[in-house]
């Protein structure tokens, strides 16, 4: 059922690697958008490095003022995989090996190598936990309460993603249209404003590009009611007309 009430989740981006520019980051993109198809607004993402104190730091902040926090990275087999340890000590609880999970591993490296201590590292969890389905590899993921450690390569994430849906509570999702137009954003500022104000249930974006010689915007409209939408994506497209700038449906 939904609800008028705005769910709202965050994000702990966890990695040296990220921040090194070493990795480019392809999670938030792919996370906000599931977010938004359960009815969840990504507000905030965080990235952080490898270091406990500022994952537990990240964690207490974010979910504090969030219905939801999702982490990526730092689950793995290596030494310098923490984000486990950091969560149980944000948690201030302990971690333990799943039973569940460890068997999950021994299965899936029984024909690839064996497992190993290295490998069991992917079954700690911190206490109270229940895992999270990974038919991509065989170390799941964990949610413990509203909190959700994943991992860190995106195709896993999305596999984990797939196996939550539809089983976080959530409201209205996000609907959205754009208008494209060769026009400055800066011209039309005041327009933009004033259309935004006619319609109290909408939020315009304003997204400028410059291309084939010649500076152009994006406008998005965004509402979580469809007649609210229509209705101001219309009158915006209708103001562009009448300045003499042609609305285009679906943006440049």
């Amino acid at each position: 059922m939904t609800s008028t009430r705005i769910w709202t989740a965050a994000l702990v981006v966890i990695g040296d690697e990220i921040l090194s520019g070493r990795t480019q980051d392809k999670n938030v993109s792919q996370i906000a958008i599931w977010l938004n198809l359960q009815g969840i607004r990504l507000r905030e993402v965080r990235v952080v490095p490898d270091i406990e104190d500022a994952i537990v730091e990240a964690v207490n902040a974010l979910r504090a003022r969030n219905d939801y926090l999702f982490t990526t990275g730092g689950i793995g087999p290596t030494h310098d995989d923490i984000t486990v340890d950091a969560i149980a000590k944000a948690l201030g609880v302990g971690v333990i090996h799943h039973p569940e999970a460890s068997e999950m591993l021994r299965r899936y490296y029984e024909s690839r190598g064996g497992v190993t201590e290295a490998r069991l590292r992917m079954a700690r969890v911190p206490e109270g936990a229940e895992l999270i389905p990974n038919r991509m590899s065989g170390a799941p993921g964990i949610r413990h309460g509203n909190i959700f450690i994943m991992a860190g390569v995106p195709h896993i994430t999305a596999g984990m993603l797939d196996a939550l849906t539809g089983s976080l509570e959530g409201g209205a999702p996000l609907l959205s249209r754009t208008i494209g137009c060769w026009v400055a954003e800066s011209e039309i500022a005041e327009l933009l404003g004033n259309t935004e104000k006619a319609h109290d249930q909408c939020q315009i974006g304003s997204y400028p590009f410059f291309r084939e010689g010649k500076t152009g915007s994006n406008f998005v409209v965004r509402s979580t009611e469809q007649a609210a939408l229509d209705a101001c994506a219309d009158d915006l497209a209708a103001a562009l007309s009448a300045v003499g700038r042609e609305p285009i449906e679906g943006g440049i």
